[in-house]
C-alpha cells in the first residue's frame, strides 16, 4: 500500500529518493521502488534541493536528467549511502546471532583459574564472537566504559546489577609458606597475627582491606600490618609463596600452591565463607545474542561441574 512519508529536516533527508531517481531517471519509478506516491518523492527533492541551494535534476516532460550539481551530490552521496546500508546490516546482523567484540571486565585472579578454560571452550563454541578480557581490580561502569559484562565476587556486585553464578561459594583463607613458619610462630588465634607478617590488599578506592574472620557467630575484622601492600590477590599470593608473610586470598587461587606444597592454610576454623564468584552485566530489554550465548555457556558450565 502506497503511502506518503515526512522525514525530519536531518543531513540525510531525501537522499534515499534522490538515489532513486537518479538510478531510475523517473520519479515515478523511485516511488514504485520506495513504495511510496510520486508527489511524495517530489516533495522530497524539492525539499532536498532547497536545503542544499542548488537545483540537483532537469526535469522534462519526458525525461529526468541530473544537473552539474547532481553529478557532483551523486558521486559522494551514493558510496556513503551504500557504507550506511551496509553498517545496518551489519547492526542488525549483530543482533539476531552471536558474533561481534564480546568485553569483559575481571580482576586478575580469576584469570587463570575460571576464565581461561571458559574462554577457551566459549571461543571454540562461538568462532564467530571474538573475546576482549581487561584484567584490572577496579570496579568500573561497564556501560560507560564500554564493556558488555564484568567478573566480580558476589560483595563486590551493586544491586542493580543482574548476577549469574559462575562458582559456588567458598572460602577466604589465611595462607603461608612452610619456610615462613619456620621463622615464625604457627598463629592459632586472630589475635597471634599482630606478631606476624601479614600482606594487605588496597582496594580500588584507596582503602587497605582488613582480614575478615568468623568466630563462632561473630564476624571479626582484624586491623593486621605487614611489609607489603598490593592491588590484586595474584601478587599476594606470589609475595606468600616467596615467604614474605601471610596472605588471605580467595581459596581456589590457592588450591594449586597449596597441593604442590608451596603453601599451608592456617587459622582454617575462622576463615570467612563468600558468595563466590558471579558474572554480571547491567539489566536490559534487548540482550545482545553474544552475551546471551556466553551466559548460557557459562551457567551450563557451572552447573556441570556443580554436579561432579
Amino acid at each position: 500500500m502506497k503511502q506518503n512519508f515526512t522525514v525530519r529536516q536531518g543531513a540525510l533527508d531525501g537522499v534515499e529518493a534522490f538515489l532513486s531517481v537518479a538510478q531510475h531517471r523517473s520519479f515515478r519509478k523511485a516511488a514504485a521502488e520506495l513504495g511510496v506516491t510520486p508527489s511524495a518523492i517530489s516533495w522530497a527533492i524539492r525539499t532536498l534541493e532547497s536545503r542544499i541551494g542548488a537545483a540537483l535534476f532537469i526535469r522534462t516532460t519526458r525525461s529526468v536528467g541530473l544537473t552539474e550539481a547532481g553529478e557532483r551530490f551523486l558521486s559522494r552521496a551514493k558510496p556513503a549511502f551504500e557504507e550506511l546500508v551496509a553498517a545496518s546490516a551489519v547492526a542488525h546482523d549483530l543482533g539476531q546471532r552471536p558474533t561481534g567484540l564480546l568485553r569483559l571486565s575481571v580482576p586478575r585472579a580469576v584469570v587463570p583459574i575460571l576464565l581461561e578454560p571458559l574462554i577457551a571452550s566459549f571461543c571454540q563454541a562461538y568462532p564467530e564472537v571474538e573475546v576482549e578480557i581487561a584484567a584490572s581490580e577496579e570496579l568500573i561502569d561497564l556501560a560507560a566504559e564500554g564493556f558488555d559484562a564484568g567478573i566480580r565476587l558476589g560483595q563486590f556486585i551493586a544491586a542493580d546489577m543482574i548476577a549469574v553464578r559462575l562458582t559456588p561459594p567458598f572460602p577466604f583463607v589465611v595462607v603461608s609458606s612452610p619456610e615462613y613458619l619456620r621463622r615464625s610462630k604457627r598463629p592459632e588465634r586472630i589475635e597471634d597475627l599482630r606478631q606476624h607478617a601479614c600482606l594487605r590488599m588496597r582496594r580500588s578506592n584507596g582503602s587497605i582491606a582488613p582480614w575478615s574472620f568468623v568466630n563462632g557467630n561473630k564476624t571479626v575484622e582484624a586491623i593486621v600490618s605487614g611489609p607489603l601492600i598490593a592491588n590484586d590477590f595474584p601478587a599476594l599470593l606470589g609475595a606468600a609463596i616467596e615467604g614474605m608473610g601471610l596472605a588471605q586470598v580467595p581459596e581456589p587461587i590457592a588450591a594449586g600452591p597449596t597441593k604442590a606444597g608451596k603453601l599451608v592454610h592456617v587459622l582454617q576454623p575462622f576463615a570467612p565463607t563468600v558468595p563466590g564468584v558471579f558474572l554480571y552485566y547491567p539489566g536490559r530489554h534487548q540482550m545482545m545474542p553474544k552475551l546471551r550465548a556466553f551466559i548460557d555457556h557459562a551457567k551450563s558450565r557451572s552447573d556441570a561441574a556443580n554436579k561432579i
